[in-house]
């Protein structure tokens, strides 16, 4: 059973940043895909980011010029970094992943990120 685990997230000014983390408990050898939703009050989960075991990123263009994924030190983890935050971008970020063992998709409990002043 795959579990990831994440941290980082909190209470942040408009104009700030944060750093998001997320640490599978598998092997990066059997990691696909990992990445980040977001799911604010009242709206559809959606995609923020993803990495590929390749290295090839994907950034939603709401966050592009903002926000950067990157594998951590440990190669079965990713961080988020997230930079000139705005209200908007207040939801709980889940961390998401695929193994190269099957076609589903792993989840974290989530991590609320809150920006307001």
């Amino acid at each position: 059973q795959v579990q990831l685990v994440e941290s980082g997230g909190g209470l942040v000014q408009p104009g700030g940043s944060l750093r998001l983390s997320c640490a599978a408990s598998i092997s990066a050898f059997s990691i696909n895909v990992m990445g980040w939703y977001r799911q604010a009050p009242g709206k559809e989960r959606e995609m923020v980011a993803r990495i590929t075991s390749g290295g090839i990123t994907n950034v939603a263009d709401s966050v592009k010029d903002r926000f950067t994924i990157s594998r951590g030190n440990a190669e079965n983890t990713v961080n988020l970094q997230m930079n000139s935050l705005k209200p908007e971008d207040t939801a709980v970020y889940y961390c998401y992943l695929r193994p190269n063992y099957n076609n589903k998709n792993y989840w974290g409990k989530g991590t609320l990120v809150t920006v307001s002043s």
